[in-house]
């Protein structure tokens, strides 16, 4: 049975724009994962944790074959594959791949809560979430459209000169 799932990417240590690109590639070429959209980058501020540098952002909707914990760990990999460690709680990282929603899933696990728990309080998921899926709706908290309303989103900026693609996508 194939599966939607929303998966938000981050990074804000060394090439922040290959590591993205990178998690894109890596993702694609996994098994049981196809990549559908991804969103445009965002530059956003860091939210919460240590000083830090801003990170570029972005949102891929994925088709999966995979159970929820499976996609987790293939996104553990990818993370592991660009040298993420987790020293410091929210302090800054090669690369971040969080899971926003795999279908309707409801799930207090604490390896994976899904939906995401902060996801409805992050203008830097949201907005690119709009952009890869205008008919974004988060399980429980409806809308990506009006939860982004009650957001601020200063801290969120549109990089056009920067652009991700999906390996074999025709352009």
């Amino acid at each position: 049975m194939t599966s939607h799932a929303v998966l938000a990417i981050g990074a804000n240590i060394g090439d922040r724009l290959a590591a993205l690109q990178g998690a894109i590639d890596l993702l694609a070429s996994s098994d049981g994962v196809r990549v559908g959209a991804v969103s445009h980058v965002y530059e956003t501020d860091p939210v919460g944790g240590p000083d830090q540098d801003d990170f570029l952002n972005a949102v891929l909707i994925v088709d999966t074959d995979l159970a929820p914990q499976d996609l987790l760990a293939a996104c553990q990999a990818v993370e592991h594959a660009w040298h993420r460690t987790r020293d410091v709680r929210w302090g800054p990282r090669t690369l971040d791949i969080d899971i926003i929603a795999f279908d309707e899933v409801v799930s207090d696990d604490p390896d994976l809560t899904l939906p995401h728990p902060r996801a409805a309080q992050r203008a830097f998921v949201c907005i690119p979430w709009l952009d890869a899926d205008p008919e974004a709706h988060l399980p429980i908290d409806g809308p990506v459209a009006h939860l982004l309303s009650h957001l601020d989103t200063e801290g969120v900026r549109r990089r056009p000169d920067l652009a991700l693609v999906i390996p074999g996508a025709v352009r």
